[in-house]
């Protein structure tokens, strides 16, 4: 029997084993039956991201117990039951990460069903390797899923590339929207796992449980972070500048807009942003900003892209002016203020949103402009 050549590493594999199945399974409960973010209070994150993430963890609390299962009644590397709770992990795992991933995005609903299309040849390969077990089979089987990983790993890069973009021309406010980082992560946690049904080595399955309990932690902590984005396109007002026609949210962002409309946007945004100090108002989108200026958010959008910026751009100037003002006059009056106090009052919530802002458009440091300044 295979139990009665269990080792003492054996004993502690399963402890590890077991704590980093029961920890997806608390987490998938937390995320379904918790209404309340325990992370992040003032965050409300996409109640589908939240599902997908939900399933992701619970589909990976189950795979601890059939793998538990197989090593416990089976242990064969080389039997039909090992191909098949392979093929369980393969499916349902890779299939609610992308789903995961796919919920971070919020600039559209992207389907998940062809991941789960593609999965059907690695499905019909593993069916024949159980009935007609061949090293072949199992070889083309792990080519076939690296491929897949390959081909979705391209398609997160220029779907967060697309999403990034999406973001600086829609949100002043970026602070935890961004996922470029947890994509990659992410994205490396599925090649570990990848590599970890093929692997054998115990110590090389010791470490991949180890990162899986960080991961787990990450993906929880990002999913509560990740607030739910308004969505900018309902409830837009009719553009005073053109007919309503002129809405459609389709027209290229980099069309050429006539002179004396992009003239009565300047002056609008100086009289109704700029001089009303708009740009202070914590998460003003692009169609808030839209609305406050009686346009719509094409032609705004065109507007930025003809003066070759963004408005998430446009946004941060208008803020570090602020902030530099504020700074001089707090010099000139001998006040005594931070450089976080006044980031603040300048419209950020984050003082490191606001040091990166700064130094991506003064080409140096907060603390370095405020000595010069001082001097």
């Amino acid at each position: 029997m295979f139990t009665e050549q269990i080792s003492a590493d054996l004993i502690l594999f399963f402890i590890l084993y077991g704590i980093t199945g029961v920890v997806p399974l608390i987490a998938a409960i937390y995320l379904l039956l918790r209404r309340g973010n325990a992370f992040a209070s003032d965050v409300t994150p996409p109640l589908r991201l939240r599902r997908w993430a939900a399933s992701f963890f619970f589909v990976a609390s189950l795979g601890h117990i059939w793998w538990y299962l197989f090593y416990i009644y089976s242990g064969d590397l080389h039997s039909a039951a090992y191909v098949a709770v392979v093929l369980l992990d393969c499916v349902l795992l890779l299939f609610t990460i992308a789903g995961t991933l796919l919920a971070m995005l919020q600039d559209r609903r992207r389907s998940v069903w062809p991941a789960l299309i593609a999965m059907i040849p690695f499905v019909v390969l593993s069916v024949v390797q159980m009935i007609y077990p061949s090293y072949l089979l199992e070889l083309i089987s792990g080519i076939y899923i690296l491929l897949l990983y390959l081909i979705f790993t391209i398609y997160m890069v220029v779907a967060v590339r697309r999403y990034g973009r999406w973001l600086n021309d829609n949100y002043a406010d970026l602070e935890n929207k961004k996922v470029w980082l947890s994509q990659l992560l992410t994205l490396c946690f599925m090649l570990l796992f990848i590599l970890y049904i093929f692997v054998v080595n115990m110590f090389l399955i010791f470490i991949m449980h180890f990162v899986e309990l960080v991961f787990f932690g990450l993906l929880l902590w990002r999913v509560e972070t990740l607030p739910q984005l308004e969505n900018i396109f309902v409830g837009q007002e009719k553009d005073s500048l053109t007919p309503e026609t002129s809405q459609d949210s389709n027209t290229p962002a980099q069309a050429q807009l006539p002179l004396i409309i992009a003239s009565n946007i300047e002056q609008r945004l100086a009289a109704h942003c700029v001089d009303t100090q708009l740009y202070l108002k914590h998460d003003l989108t692009l169609q808030q900003l839209a609305q406050a200026v009686r346009t719509n958010r094409t032609y705004l959008s065109q507007y930025f892209s003809s003066r070759d910026t963004t408005y998430n751009a446009y946004i941060n100037d208008l803020r570090i002016n602020h902030f530099m003002d504020l700074y001089r006059e707090a010099i000139a009056t001998k006040q005594s203020a931070t450089a976080q106090e006044l980031a603040i009052d300048s419209g950020y919530r984050s003082y490191s949103t606001f040091s990166l802002a700064f130094k991506q458009r003064m080409g140096l440091s907060v603390t370095a402009w405020m000595r010069e300044m001082s001097k």
